[in-house]
């Protein structure tokens, strides 16, 4: 079984478990009511078995939630697929896709990536945040639930706070001058960039205009445990796990760091982009 089938499997059942908490309901209670064993629920809200449709369809009607059922199959359709279409998981919207990273980012201890156009999801602030997915969720034509999402997207980043974990990240830096909000909610994110120069699970590296590079920017792409890498694009997100692909993605991440500057220059760089901001 994929890591990737299993994060969003564990992501579904925490899902179940949240509708049947809302409802007032015990798992005993649940199992009840739709003449299961107390064990397939426990199984299904897990992650240790796969549900089907008929489970997903019957579990809402049971939670009195029958309107949740479209977004449960919605959750269910992406589990095994190594290309996965923004489209198909965000046809309820953008929150399924927020709860799956929260598990994704959980069960990973190191990481490096790298993003040449947008400030990585797990250094945005709410505010930076919510633009983007309101641009994407009208992009893409799907559903919205923003503040739902949004609050998902914020869960993810309390794994900076774990003891253990070690983000290694880099972000090109366009990124610090791309206007995809108003100016103060730019401001903010960039305040929050400069916080997390430091930290001891985060080490981010600025790739400058004008830097000598073995490579071009490239597009952006996240490295999980040296074991999986997730790109996405602007219709589908593709998961690549072979060796080869592991040490091409590698290669270009030395390549990029190689040009990257630390710490108080990156701080610096970060500082100019705020400025401008609010420059005459």
């Amino acid at each position: 079984m994929s890591t990737d089938f299993q994060n969003a499997r564990v992501a579904l059942g925490a899902r179940l478990r949240e509708l049947r908490a809302e409802a007032g309901l015990s798992g005993k209670d649940l199992a009840a009511r739709l003449g299961w064993q107390r064990s397939k629920v426990s199984r299904l809200e897990n992650g240790k078995q796969t549900a089907t449709e008929a489970d997903t369809d019957a579990w809402a009607a049971a939670a009195g939630v029958p309107e949740q059922a479209p977004d449960l199959r919605s959750r269910l359709k992406g589990l095994e697929s190594q290309q996965r279409s923004w489209r198909r998981q965000l046809a309820a919207g953008p929150r399924p896709v927020q709860d799956r990273y929260v598990v994704e980012y959980q069960q990973t201890a190191t990481m490096r990536g790298y993003e040449a156009t947008v400030i990585p999801g797990l250094f945005q602030t709410p505010g930076y945040a919510r633009h983007l997915i309101e641009a994407n969720t009208v992009l893409l034509q799907s559903p919205r639930d923003t503040e739902a999402a949004v609050a998902s997207r914020m869960r993810r980043q309390e794994v900076l706070y774990e003891t253990g974990k070690l983000f290694r990240v880099l972000v090109w830096e366009g990124a610090l001058h791309a206007l995809v909000c108003p100016r103060d909610v730019m401001a903010g994110q960039l305040d929050r960039l400069v916080g997390l120069i430091g930290m001891s699970t985060v080490e981010l590296g600025i790739v400058p205009f004008g830097a000598p590079m073995a490579l071009t920017p490239k597009h952006g792409f996240w490295i999980f445990d040296e074991q999986r890498v997730i790109v996405e694009t602007i219709n589908s997100e593709l998961t690549y796990d072979t060796a080869d692909d592991l040490a091409l993605y590698g290669r270009v991440w030395d390549a990029l760091n190689e040009a990257a500057v630390y710490g108080a220059q990156a701080h610096r760089l970060v500082a100019r982009a705020r400025h401008l901001l609010t420059a005459p």
